[in-house]
């Protein structure tokens, strides 16, 4: 599977496309207007943005205690009733009946459940395309995320200028409930993959498997520590360049959209094995030059050829998926994927501090230097094997 005309051919990749824009746009109106709620409720800037972000940082506690799940319910069910779940939650905010704690409260106990549906989907996508059809199709739903926050984003913020938060939450809650009828609809019904209780006790176990293996180990952080990095360093575009950041992040987007576009589609699964060490040192590489406090169209361009360097991921995706045992796929997937939120969240505020105690654009600079080094750190480790003995 070469083409996006293929990719497009099988049924149950268009329903997690359609499910995945869908879910994508919702969750982005819903976080700007939760932020704009609690602002009109508290007017504190700092409970503004953690309601902004209060969804991710249990991903990580999901991660930890309930992704054995992830393998042993059944996909289809699970995510249609879990993006009713999602809607219910959308439409109990916008009666603004709960108080600030409360909204905090719902958020982050969605947020811990969030881990487990996202490995569930992102497994059912390994499912519905044929093995050399993974890459593609991760890049394309790469592209879809990035361009439906756009959409969230700008439709999320006509509506709170027009009407307020609560009508992007009404909206919100639409579109979880469109998401669970693709869903419902749309995939056909598969078995769990694995067998037995799933209790916090499995998915402790299944995460030292896991990360107590070199293979998956090695993939896991390549995957968490250099790009989470450099995250933390786009966290300081507003400080370095202020009102002429916006240049910088839609330099940082399109980079990321060149190589997902390219490597997923264009280049062959071997040689983009081979280029994961070039293009990981290539995302961090061109930021050095912020030491030397560029203008503002240098740095763009440095930015914009960095971020095709986050291209890496397809590959060290496709490469541990090859040696994830299957009992232990969507907990794996999982794994990944929550990682690497938390690792950006931790990286941005190491790099925040940084910038307390020098300045943004040093700490940008230092930021790519520790991402350079964990990536020498990690390169013997990241061989292919086609089989792990976990």
């Amino acid at each position: 599977m070469r083409t996006y005309r293929e990719l497009f051919t099988v049924s149950e990749f268009r329903v997690l496309f359609a499910g995945g824009a869908t879910s994508v746009a919702g969750s982005t109106m819903q976080m700007l207007a939760l932020s704009a709620l609690v602002y009109a409720t508290t007017s504190s800037p700092l409970l503004a943005a953690l309601a902004y972000l209060a969804g991710f940082a249990p991903q990580a506690l999901g991660a930890a205690t309930l992704l054995s799940w992830a393998d042993r319910v059944p996909p289809r069910g699970f995510l249609a009733a879990w993006d009713c779940v999602r809607a219910a939650g959308a439409l109990l905010l916008a009666a603004k009946v709960l108080p600030v704690w409360g909204i905090f409260a719902l958020i982050m106990s969605l947020g811990v459940v969030d881990a487990v549906a996202s490995a569930v989907r992102t497994a059912v996508l390994v499912d519905v395309l044929p093995r050399d059809g993974y890459v593609l199709g991760r890049s394309v739903l790469n592209i879809t995320v990035g361009a439906m926050q756009i959409v969230g984003f700008g439709v999320g913020g006509t509506l709170l200028a027009a009407v307020g938060p609560r009508a992007a939450l009404l909206v919100s809650a639409e579109l979880a409930l469109a998401t669970a009828l693709v869903t419902r609809l749309g995939l056909r019904p598969r078995a769990p993959k694995a067998t037995g209780a799933a209790t916090i006790r499995t998915t402790t176990d299944g995460n030292k498997r896991l990360l107590g293996d070199r293979t998956t180990r090695s993939l896991l952080l390549a995957q968490w520590i250099p790009n989470g990095l450099i995250v933390g360093a786009e966290a300081l575009f507003v400080p370095y360049a202020g009102d002429a950041a916006g240049a910088l992040f839609v330099a940082a987007a399109a980079g990321m959209l060149v190589g997902d576009i390219v490597f997923g589609r264009w280049v062959p699964r071997d040689l983009r094995n081979r280029l994961v060490i070039p293009l990981r040192l290539l995302l961090a590489a061109p930021y050095l030059l912020f030491l030397l406090e560029p203008a503002v169209s240098v740095a763009v361009a440095a930015v914009g050829v960095a971020s095709i360097g986050y291209a890496a991921s397809l590959a060290l995706q496709d490469q541990f998926l090859a040696v994830v045992p299957e009992e232990l796929r969507a907990q794996g997937l999982g794994l990944a994927g929550s990682g690497m939120m938390t690792a950006q969240a931790l990286s941005a505020t190491v790099v925040g501090l940084g910038a307390e105690l020098s300045t943004p654009a040093i700490s940008i600079a230092g930021a790519a230097v520790l991402s350079l080094l964990v990536t020498a750190a990690l390169a013997p480790g990241l061989r292919v094997r086609t089989r792990v003995p976990l």
